[in-house]
């Protein structure tokens, strides 16, 4: 991977999309932020769980639609999981006690992060889900920083196949 160019990944199904979280999530270093985007049912939810596996965490995860927010614990590492579905403005971020979450989380996941855009760390993973037919569903990766790059040239490294 160069600079700032995408790395993209194609996944088959739930069990390819928590794959590919799980290989993420190995990657990932204490404190970092992981953003989500794509319609309802692409996936979002499904690579969290699998970034937790990747993290060593074995909760069950579950979406935060209606609550914005779970934690996980274990290990010594929290994953933070967020969900701004239901956010339209800053007011609405700053109600769920935004700044404080991206402050405190060890690892920071957030679905629909475009909702929080001039509102994130320095540096993030950006991962943009995409039906692509059937069971197949393109993953596409933007860095957004240095340690950010690092991770996604370590992914790219490990899912040779999966690209």
């Amino acid at each position: 991977m160069d600079g700032n160019s995408p790395a993209s990944f194609s996944t088959y199904g739930e069990r390819g999309t928590f794959d590919l979280g799980r290989a993420l999530g190995t990657f990932l270093t204490l404190p970092f932020c992981v953003g989500l985007r794509g319609p309802l049912g692409v996936g979002k939810t499904v690579m969290v769980k699998g970034i937790a596996d990747g993290l060593g965490i074995k909760d069950t995860v579950t979406s935060p639609t209606y609550t914005f927010c779970r934690e996980y614990r274990d290990g010594g590492r929290k994953l933070t999981h967020i969900d701004l579905y239901r956010i339209d403005n800053v007011d609405d971020l700053e109600s769920i006690g935004w700044l404080d979450l991206v402050l405190e989380a060890d690892i920071l996941v957030v679905e629909w992060i475009e909702r929080a855009a001039g509102y994130l760390p320095r540096d993030w993973i950006d991962v943009e889900l995409v039906l692509a037919g059937g069971d197949k569903r393109s993953a596409t990766f933007r860095s957004h920083g240095r340690d950010s790059r690092q991770i996604l040239t370590q992914l790219e490294t490990s899912c040779v196949g999966h690209r």
